[in-house]
């Protein structure tokens, strides 16, 4: 390839084989939008279907540059990302998911707002959500709760994909911590950013990843990673904690002097072991959570291992 495209799109792949053959459909229809001047990275993070098989069969006489990246194993969809930001070459840089809820023209949108200037990232938020009431009630508590108690600067209903410059791609996979937000990083960063709205569409084929036990992670590790709420949970809690050991204390006191207890020291035992034991136990597993993380930061391994790495030029380049 003599020169850098204008424009990547990031993949990430895991359990999508049967959307691998519409989603180059539909990434070969957004290439003929640039005028060809376009690659697509695609990350297999360790799918354990036939996702990569469907793509060495389907990226076969493009006229856009395509890229497959595998990865050793499962890594997570936030590493499998990084990957691929990584090994992207264009200007402008888009993120989406292999299951084609986005519409080609929003991502080709953000890929325009980027690129257009000024604002070098662009951040797609959904206007509304087609799921259960269940999930959707989860998910506004979930983001409100995030935009309160995390990053107060996080859109309302949160980032689903997004597209950056060069510049900001290079600025995030820089950042190497651990067990971290990619798109909380991606908005501490601190680069000014557009919100572009859309209307997510219904998938087509399988299920979201995403469940109650990996929306719980993703809250602590944004939680430790960019808010002081676990610290601030602990102190309100030893001041609550004091408050009632001392009202209690005075209230035994009371009773104490006016012969109400019958057995000497059991009440103060009890009330001591029930308040300060959980206290400590709750400051304790916090505490615990930020040196757990900040010894996997010193560690400095890799947020993903490659296996390979596949790249095939455009046919008007062969």
């Amino acid at each position: 390839m003599n020169h850098s495209p204008a424009y990547s799109l990031v993949v990430p792949i895991y359990n999508n084989a049967d959307s691998i053959r519409d989603l180059v459909s539909d990434i070969t229809l957004m290439s003929a939008t640039f005028d060809n001047d376009f690659e697509a990275l695609f990350v297999i993070d360790g799918s354990p279907d036939d996702s990569l098989e469907q793509l060495t069969r389907s990226l076969h006489d493009l006229p856009y540059r395509t890229v497959i990246i595998e990865h050793a194993r499962n890594f997570g969809s936030f590493a499998a990302i990084r990957t691929g930001l990584r090994e992207a070459t264009g200007l402008t840089i888009a993120v989406r998911s292999a299951d084609l809820q986005e519409p080609r023209a929003f991502i080709e949108t953000l890929l325009r707002v980027v690129a257009d200037g000024p604002n070098e990232v662009a951040l797609g938020v959904r206007r509304a959500r087609n799921d259960s009431l269940y999930r959707r009630i989860g998910a506004r508590f979930f983001w409100s709760s995030y935009r309160r108690y995390v990053q107060p600067q996080m859109p309302r209903g949160g980032i689903d994909v997004f597209a950056c410059s060069r510049r900001v791609r290079d600025s995030l996979v820089a950042l190497r911590e651990a067990n971290s937000s990619l798109v909380g990083l991606l908005v501490w960063l601190g680069f000014s950013f557009s919100v572009v709205p859309y209307d997510r569409l219904s998938r087509a084929h399988g299920e979201s990843q995403w469940g109650f036990r990996r929306l719980v992670d993703y809250m602590a590790d944004s939680a430790f990673a960019f808010g002081r709420a676990p610290i601030r949970m602990i102190r309100w809690l030893g001041v609550i904690g004091t408050s009632i050991g001392m009202l209690g204390a005075v209230t035994l006191l009371i009773l104490r002097l006016t012969d109400r207890i019958s057995v000497s020291g059991y009440t103060p035992i009890m009330l001591a072991i029930l308040i300060m034991g959980s206290l400590n136990l709750a400051a304790i597993g916090v505490i615990g959570s930020y040196v757990w993380r900040a010894f996997e930061n010193t560690k400095l391994r890799p947020h993903a291992i490659v296996r390979s790495v596949e790249a095939r030029e455009s046919i008007g380049e062969l």
